[in-house]
């Protein structure tokens, strides 16, 4: 997955092949409070490239602000469920007191729970949410309203411009309880207006190339009746537009979701029509406050409760071309001119004001 900004844009961490490491958090404060310990943050793919960019280095700069001498044992499962089962074993082995899982499987991950709070340590679901066993505490955005936030906006533009035709949905993964929730969230958005629902696919490990691969058989069925494509995040987003791309026909108005780099410069080119906005430095550290509060022995304080567990829910905002400006290089952007106006998008930039 992968809905929605602020902090200053954190390059992109060469991992290598990402086997296990463990990391000291990248930043000291004088705040910290004498907690020590370990917390490990386990994230789920590499198809999203956010996790790499924005969610673990905002995350461990947090934990080292809240804890100077706690350390972050960080890993990724490159969407294999076994091998994050095997992390999350790993980190409880060299003694973590949390682990906070964005899980690659949301049905397996119930056995990462039952293993870390059978040994006493605490659970917090980053992103995606665990139904099957209740965690210590649930950070993430409103799933479902960023799919109903991304049909909506398309719907609203396809009738605006006078579109004629249906849609194709490109959902997340089946194995992903928050894609499930944007997948409701998209089908909500798709019956307030009236364009038909072509045909819709659940996309294996958001994997961009499976995306493009079902959204060109549909080019080839449905040759001149799409007006538009749904899309669950910008990596299936991406995918879609290359296989209109590749079919040599014109790219209709496609969704997306992450405001991943790539995404922002389609969006400032055109070839893609929307993607939303996550406050990914608001979430990151609000995961790394729980987890520090968890290690404490505190109760966090939720907001809402979702899968019987106590949850913090971020709202998300859609970007495009006409508030890119402002979302994206606000305040609260996590991205710089600099990096999305390349020579490529530079007359795109300029014409949108971005300099």
């Amino acid at each position: 997955m992968r809905k929605l900004v602020s902090g200053a844009l954190i390059g992109v961490l060469a991992f290598g092949t990402l086997t296990a490491c463990a990391e000291e958090p990248t930043s000291k404060s004088a705040k910290g409070d004498g907690t020590s310990g370990k917390v490990a943050f386990l994230m789920p793919d590499l198809a999203s490239t956010r996790y790499e960019q924005y969610d673990a280095p905002l995350f461990k700069k947090r934990m080292g602000e809240l804890c100077s001498s706690c350390e972050v044992i960080y890993q990724n499962a490159d969407s294999d469920a076994a091998r994050q089962q095997q992390q999350a074993n790993s980190a409880l082995a060299q003694g973590a007191k949390v682990l906070v899982i964005d899980p690659v499987d949301s049905a397996a991950a119930a056995t990462i729970v039952q293993t870390a709070q059978s040994q006493g340590a605490k659970v917090v679901a980053y992103d995606r949410p665990i139904p099957k066993k209740p965690v210590d505490f649930y950070v993430s955005f409103d799933n479902e309203a960023i799919g109903k936030s991304i049909a909506q906006s398309l719907v609203r533009h396809l009738k605006e411009s006078g579109a004629k035709g249906g849609l194709l949905e490109v959902n997340g993964s089946p194995t992903d309880a928050a894609a499930g929730l944007i997948k409701k969230g998209i089908h909500s958005g798709i019956e307030e207006g009236d364009f038909k629902r072509l045909a819709e696919y659940d996309t294996p490990d958001w994997s961009p190339e499976k995306a493009q691969q079902w959204v060109s058989g549909q080019i080839a069925q449905y040759h001149g009746d799409i007006a538009g494509v749904v899309a669950a995040n910008d990596g299936t987003g991406g995918g879609a537009i290359a296989a209109f791309k590749a079919a040599g026909v014109k790219v209709p108005p496609v969704t997306g979701n992450d405001a991943e780099l790539a995404a922002i410069q389609r969006v400032v080119a055109g070839s893609q029509y929307n993607t939303i906005s996550k406050p990914l430095k608001i979430v990151a550290e609000a995961a790394a406050e729980v987890a520090h509060q968890l290690m404490k022995g505190d109760k966090p304080k939720a907001t809402t409760t979702l899968f019987d567990t106590p949850s913090q829910l971020f709202k998300p905002t859609v970007v495009t071309r006409e508030n890119l400006k402002q979302v994206v290089f606000g305040p609260e952007g996590v991205l710089k001119p600099k990096d999305v106006c390349t020579r490529p998008y530079a007359a795109d930039c300029r014409r949108l004001g971005i300099q």
